[in-house]
């Protein structure tokens, strides 16, 4: 007679009915938290920064700005202020990331012939679309956030949670509040592929130096990848303030558009005002 645990699926059955796609999207949440939780002080202290267009960045404005958020603010509680969406967007976006991705590498999988593998180009389109697919569906969370962090919980307008910051965003700028910084923010996609150029550049010509890259040894991995997100990060990083400024409490009333918040950051700020916030974010 067999046994009630023999009717019953093995662990290791269980698992495997679960979509890869999913499993990714899972480790993409958690990630997501944890970054979240670790990082959250110096994204405030990064939006303040960007914010700032009343003069150019200084030495010491980031330990200013942290002293005043916890004296004038709340105390060190303050420097959490924005959390919830803040780890909303990011566990949410880092979810939905990993689970079009996943998606979308197996359905072009599906459109190859058998044992024939996916190339280069298509893990970079699936990457693209995955990230403009996951800016769409996360935007309006993003923006309640960087309006969150600009004020402290005791202005007088200050947003008092996120739900009633996406009822606010709605009544006073409908669906185009809600979607302000998409078109900037969609320029953040670029990032990984930018970083994948010059890492692959890196890799080739070091390789040249050495006698072939199967001798590269795993320190020069290491300082190319970095080297290369950091290379990335310095090119695309400019989307980053120009997004903030299109989403703040005033945005439609001091900006016209993406090329308006160009010109007057240029203008009134100079080149170096796109890089506000670049080694707190980058740290």
């Amino acid at each position: 007679m067999d046994s009630p645990a023999a009717d019953r699926p093995s662990a290791a059955r269980r698992r495997r009915t679960l979509s890869p796609s999913l499993i990714e999207g899972a480790a993409g949440f958690s990630a997501g938290v944890a970054s979240c939780l670790a990082a959250h002080p110096l994204d405030l202290l990064k939006n303040r920064l960007q914010l700032n267009t009343q003069r150019p960045s200084r030495p010491g404005d980031s330990l200013r700005i942290l002293r005043d958020v916890v004296r004038d603010e709340g105390g060190a509680r303050a420097l959490y202020r924005g959390l919830w969406p803040n780890l909303l967007g990011n566990s949410l976006g880092w979810a939905l990331y990993f689970f079009f991705y996943g998606s979308l590498k197996q359905q072009l999988q599906a459109r190859r012939a058998r044992g024939e593998g996916l190339a280069s180009t298509d893990f970079f389109a699936a990457s693209i679309v995955a990230g403009l697919l996951t800016g769409a569906c996360t935007n309006p969370v993003w923006v309640v956030k960087t309006r969150m962090l600009e004020r402290g919980a005791n202005h007088p307008s200050a947003y008092r949670s996120m739900a009633y910051g996406l009822r606010h965003v709605w009544a006073t700028r409908g669906v185009r509040g809600l979607w302000a910084g998409f078109m900037p923010s969609s320029l953040g996609v670029l990032h990984g592929a930018v970083q994948f150029s010059l890492y692959e550049n890196m890799k080739k010509h070091r390789g040249a130096l050495v006698g072939g890259q199967d001798k590269l040894t795993n320190w020069e991995y290491v300082y190319m990848s970095g080297g290369s997100k950091l290379l990335a990060g310095a090119i695309t990083y400019p989307y980053q303030p120009i997004r903030a400024r299109l989403q703040q409490y005033d945005a439609a009333q001091q900006y016209s558009g993406v090329w308006d918040v160009l010109r007057k950051t240029y203008r009134n700020e100079g080149f170096l005002a796109f890089y506000k916030g670049y080694v707190t974010g980058h740290g």
